[in-house]
């Protein structure tokens, strides 16, 4: 059983030393001061507090007198203090908690209870637009890393009572707060009930990935199918859309995105401009969308297929079998082509901003002509690997991207060991993986329910 604030201050301070590192921690504050004639201790995290609450936070403690002091925690707080966020807490589990998370408390000589004054700051960045999601029209604003935050996005666009924002605690050690945000007259009770069982359930000792790996710890995915069991976005405004129609969304502290379920293949392709534009712009754009990433996955394996089988090109297609003799087979043009992209994407990344454009303008042109002509590739196969290095970009979900990429490589695989037979089994075994990924919904891309 957790131990109860003591009556004698002493005894709380001599506990406190105990559990917090109070002289080897710069950061770990400790204020002894007298209010009303009694002794008082702050506990807070230099760096967490606001200096300007809490300056006049103390002005008001310091003019109390000894008459005007209250027999309990609970009217020293309504009494005294100003502040708007302040909690009392008598549980030694719950302030260690509270402390670590930011918050300041007080403890007052004759009082069984901690005075929680919750004026703490995180260090955050300013609510700039994604990089990776950005939309031609629409808000320009995104996900911070600081969960306050990002559930004022939300609440500033859903000014609705049935919103609710339910604060959960994950991991022994790293104690993460996770909100399940959802609509309480329009989420599906069966799925929330299963999901705030799981996180109730999970016995994991920190979230050192946030979201990752809270949806590892939530949902055991099989190694051998790529495709992702939750959707991304770092939009508040794609959040709030996908509130609306009834799903659950999934905020971490520390993570500036939300995991959003149930999900569908349908909405894994769904970006933000689908929600801006009139319907049949918005109709022919995922129908665009949906076309490219089927192409991406399947253009370069039916190109294989062909070269293999030149008698089934028609007459009028005869222009795409190679017209130079390949010095290197055709499935290693394309294995080491699919392997110089990613190394390419890698290298950007690393790249200084400032460089990254002219890098990639040399790159491509090394890669491109010089490689043609010193006989590595064949035109051909870097026209198409071409295209579907540029495809991979019209969808914004980065894991749905290397999911189709594993799967276009099983297919080139068995393109060119078992011809057309193989190429049979690869589409068979990339429908098979669509349509059995289990999601935590127990639903699967194409909205079946799997038992």
């Amino acid at each position: 059983m957790a131990k109860k604030v003591d009556r004698r201050i002493e005894e709380n301070r001599k506990y406190l030393s105990g559990l917090l590192p109070l002289q080897e921690s710069f950061d770990l504050m400790q204020r002894d001061i007298r209010i009303g004639g009694r002794e008082a201790s702050f506990y807070f995290i230099d760096g967490f507090t606001k200096d300007e609450a809490m300056i006049k936070i103390m002005g008001e403690f310091f003019s109390v007198t000894e008459e005007d002091m209250p027999d309990s925690a609970r009217g020293f707080s309504e009494k005294v203090v100003s502040y708007v966020e302040v909690d009392i807490l008598a549980d030694f589990d719950d302030i260690l908690r509270n402390i670590l998370s930011g918050a300041t408390c007080l403890f007052i000589d004759g009082y069984t209870e901690c005075i929680a004054i919750d004026a703490r700051t995180y260090p955050a960045r300013s609510v700039e637009e994604p990089d990776k999601d950005k939309s031609l029209r629409g808000s320009r604003d995104g996900f911070v890393e600081t969960i306050v935050f990002n559930t004022a996005l939300i609440r500033r666009r859903i000014r609705d009572p049935h919103l609710v924002m339910k604060m959960l605690e994950v991991g022994e050690s790293s104690r993460s707060d996770v909100v399940l945000g959802y609509m309480e007259d329009r989420v599906d009770p069966e799925l929330l009930q299963n999901l705030m069982s799981r996180i109730e359930k999970l016995e994991v000792d920190d979230l050192r990935m946030n979201q990752q790996s809270l949806a590892e710890a939530l949902f055991k995915r099989k190694w051998y199918n790529p495709f992702p069991k939750f959707k991304f976005t770092e939009r508040p405004d794609t959040t709030a859309a996908c509130l609306l129609e009834g799903k659950v969304v999934i905020l971490v502290d520390n993570s500036p995105s939300a995991m959003i379920l149930p999900t569908s293949i349908l909405d894994m392709i769904e970006e933000a401009n689908d929600y801006y534009f009139p319907t049949l712009t918005a109709v022919y754009l995922k129908f665009t969308r949906a076309l490219i990433t089927v192409l991406t996955v399947f253009m370069t394996p039916l190109f294989m297929l062909l070269i293999q089988n030149p008698n089934w090109i028609p007459e009028p297609f005869q222009f795409i079998q190679l017209q130079d003799p390949s010095n290197i087979a055709v499935i290693f043009q394309f294995l080491i082509l699919e392997l110089a992209i990613d190394g390419l994407r890698l290298a950007a990344m690393n790249t200084p901003s400032m460089l990254s454009t002219p890098l990639s303008v040399i790159a491509g042109i090394v890669m491109g002509e010089f490689s043609v002509k010193s006989g590595w590739f064949n035109s051909e196969v870097m026209l198409y690997m071409a295209f579907v290095a540029v495809a991979n970009y019209t969808q914004p979900n980065f894991e749905l991207g290397y999911a189709l990429k594993f799967m276009r490589l099983m297919l080139l695989v068995l393109t060119a060991c078992f011809d057309w037979i193989g190429f049979t089994v690869g589409c068979l075994i990339v429908i098979c993986a669509i349509a059995f990924n289990k999601t935590l919904s127990g639903r699967s891309y194409l909205n079946i329910k799997l038992n």
